[in-house]
Formats: structure tokens, C-alpha cells, sequence
């Protein structure tokens, strides 16, 4: 599956950090993860780390696809609206779900410093009203999130104003939030996990799986098998692949990344990142280099060659959008720009677990929504307490049995 465009930063920046060998002769193990993007790695070593013999199986070079591709805004902000999830699910499980993602922030900042040298830094995440009309929806949303323990403030326009530059109706300001090199943490999280006994193989494509009730075979293109007692299929947007329902849409985004920037020119964005109340939203970022990150123009094309030739076209719409806000950015350019796949699920909640038409030891890892990095690694936890027969508080928020 081609889920990038164009030219990912991360890629660029970080060249192919490690290469693993091809799986050459049937082996078995406790638990084959399929796919070694940032879902896999993190999921691949909290398995790890708690005993279970791992292997990790990617289908192209780690870290390669839609990581690759990813802006990696760490936020515990659901695309979906508290307020409005709180009506999908029920309120104590939207709180619990935005409770969870706030966690997973610190959770990822543990993970980040026991690997080292991944771009981590803690960050503030401004979410501002696109229309006059939106700014009753997010002030319900300040309150509610301020209600379940949340660290959120509320600036006014004319605060917005002072502090961002930013013309806007109003805005929910939190506490927390952070960002990454996701291809960088991907890349180290499987290589320490090979350092300490752990198998990873790229160049690997699995093929077919056969489920028993005692466990897994898996079929690669290679007519390599691996005997396993669970499967995790982490492969990002490729797992709808493997599924006869539906469970999410399929769509793109759009990104680019400046040079470096003068501190003036970042201003207050240097430490806090910023997305839209519209939909599709633009957002941005910088890096640990002080360069902007830029996100946005989402739109519902899902033919890699479509996508290709909208990229160029994509970056500069973004581009005017920040000279169009920021006068002070009037010199912004793209040093490199390019789209990915992302999907997005009815009620912005990932997927975790098993599904009925594949039994219990296949377990399905779907972190999808703009916030999916903070989704794997609860997931991690979600699915190790599966293949351990124990209950998870977000089991059954994150399951398939919501679908009904």
C-alpha cells in the first residue's frame, strides 16, 4: 500500500537509520507483530518488556510508511469533541478516553528519555475558533474538559491576540502536549528491541494467516512460516486491508516544513503547537531545529497518483494560509513538502483488539485519528492485557463491539 507522497521530512532528515535482515526460515514465537512502523515499535517493546518472546515483520524498511510521513502532534485532543463524544459514548467513556490520552503524553515522555536523542520536547497545545459561530462550542468544550481535571485555559480574542497574533474569536489553551521524530523514535525503539533478544525483519511481507485455536501461522510472500500463539496486526492503514467491514475512511493530508526559522518568526510557537475548530483543519508545529511544521488540506483522495500530482499545489495553499495569519512570516517557504494516507474512524477512536471474523489470536492495532501516536501506546497496554486474559479500563471503549 503507497501511503506517502512527495518528500517526508522525517525521511530526508534521518536517512535509513537501521536495516534488518529478511525472514529467511520458519521460527515461532509468542507474539508476531506485523508492521514496523511507531504503532509496531511501541507495541513490539512494551510486549517485550514484560516477557514475551516478540518478532516485528515489515513488509518494507522500518518506519518507512505512514510514520514517515506523520507530523507527530502528541496530544490527548480527539478530533472528536469531548462534548460531543460524551454523546457517541457516554460521558464517563469520553472522559476516560481524554483522561487516557492526556497519560499517554507522559507515558510517550518516558519512552522518549529511556531511548534518547528522538526530537522530544513538551509543548502547549492552542486550539482556536475558525468562525465567530464556533466560539460557543469550544467554550462548552473549555468547561467541559475543565470539569473532568483537565489543565486548559480560555483566551478571549483580545488574549489570543497579545499572545499569539492570532485573530480569532477565542481559544482553548492546554497545558499538555508534546512532539516527536516519530521515524527517529520508531527506528531506535526496534533497534533497542533487537539489542536485547528481540527479532525484527523488514523485507518481509506476510501473506496469509491460518488462526487455530491454539494459535497463528503466518504465510509470507517468501513462503517463510512463523508459528505464533497471537498475532498483532499494527501494518497502519493496510489493516482495513485485512477486514471485510468497513471500520474507518480512508483519506489525505497534506504537509510541509520550512528551514530553519528565526525566534522572532516562531514567536510564542516555538513551544506550542496550534490547530482550527474547522474541518478539515490546518495545524502547525515546529521542530526541535526551529523549523515550522504545517499541516492541513485534507481531502478524500486515496489514489496515490492523484495525490502526487496535489502536493506542490497542496504546500503552497498552506503556505498562504500562514503569511495570510502571520504577516511576520511573509518570507515562509517550503523546504519540503509531501502528503500521507490517514483514516479516520465514526467516533475518532482507534480500534484495539480482536475481531470476529479473524477469533482471538489475531489482534488488530488501528490507531487511527489525528492523534494516533498517543493512541498506540495505550493500545499497547490494551492489547498486552488481552493476551494476558485480563480486563482493560479502554478494552471495550476501544474495541469492535462498539461498531454493534
Amino acid at each position: 500500500m503507497d501511503v506517502k507522497s512527495g518528500y517526508p521530512y522525517w525521511a530526508v532528515k534521518n536517512g535509513l537509520m537501521h536495516a534488518f535482515p529478511a525472514l529467511d526460515g520458519d521460527t515461532a514465537c509468542d507474539v508476531a507483530v506485523i508492521g514496523g512502523g511507531i504503532s509496531g515499535a511501541l507495541i513490539a517493546t512494551e510486549l517485550a518488556s514484560h516477557g514475551f518472546d516478540v518478532i516485528v515483520l515489515e513488509q518494507r524498511d522500518v518506519a518507512w510508511g505512514s510514520t514517515a510521513a506523520s507530523t507527530a502532534l502528541l496530544q490527548y485532543e480527539i478530533d472528536t469533541h469531548l462534548t460531543d463524544l460524551a454523546g457517541m459514548v457516554g460521558e464517563a467513556h469520553a472522559v476516560r478516553a481524554y483522561l487516557a490520552c492526556a497519560d499517554a503524553i507522559d507515558s510517550l515522555a518516558e519512552v522518549a528519555h529511556a531511548v534518547g536523542d528522538v526530537g522530544f520536547a513538551r509543548a502547549r497545545s492552542l486550539y482556536y475558533a475558525s468562525r465567530r459561530w464556533h466560539r460557543g462550542r469550544l467554550e462548552k468544550e473549555f468547561q467541559m474538559r475543565r470539569r473532568c481535571g483537565l489543565d486548559v485555559h480560555w483566551l478571549d480574542r483580545d488574549a489570543l491576540q497579545a499572545r499569539f497574533a492570532i485573530d480569532a474569536p477565542g481559544a482553548i489553551l492546554s497545558a499538555k502536549a508534546a512532539r516527536v521524530d516519530p521515524y527517529r523514535l520508531a527506528s531506535r525503539l526496534l533497534d533497542r528491541l533487537r539489542r536485547h533478544g528481540g527479532r525484527v525483519f523488514d523485507r518481509s511481507c506476510v501473506a496469509r494467516l491460518e488462526p487455530t485455536p491454539r494459535g497463528v501461522t503466518l504465510h509470507t510472500a517468501a513462503d517463510v512460516r512463523v508459528r505464533a500463539r497471537h498475532v498483532v496486526m499494527a501494518a497502519g492503514y493496510a489493516c482495513q486491508q485485512w477486514l471485510d467491514q468497513r471500520v474507518a475512511r480512508n483519506s489525505s493530508s497534506y504537509a510541509f516544513v520550512s528551514d530553519p526559522q528565526p525566534r522572532d518568526v516562531l514567536g510564542p510557537f516555538a513551544h506550542t503547537m496550534a490547530w482550527e475548530s474547522a474541518r478539515p483543519y490546518l495545524y502547525f508545529r515546529s521542530t526541535v531545529d526551529g523549523r515550522l511544521m504545517v499541516g492541513g488540506q485534507d481531502d478524500a483522495v486515496d489514489i496515490p497518483s492523484r495525490r502526487d500530482r496535489r502536493v506542490e499545489r497542496k504546500a503552497r495553499r498552506l503556505v498562504q494560509r500562514m503569511r495570510d495569519m502571520f504577516p511576520r512570516m511573509a518570507a515562509l517557504q517550503p523546504a519540503y513538502s509531501w502528503a500521507g494516507t490517514f483514516a479516520e474512524t465514526r467516533d475518532g477512536l482507534p480500534f484495539f483488539g480482536a475481531h470476529a471474523q479473524w477469533g482471538p489470536r489475531v489482534l488488530f492495532a488501528m490507531a487511527y485519528g489525528g492523534n494516533g501516536i498517543t493512541y498506540s501506546i495505550l493500545g499497547a497496554q490494551v492489547l498486552r492485557a488481552q493476551i494476558e486474559r485480563r480486563t482493560h479500563p479502554l478494552g471495550a471503549l476501544f474495541g469492535f463491539g462498539r461498531l454493534g
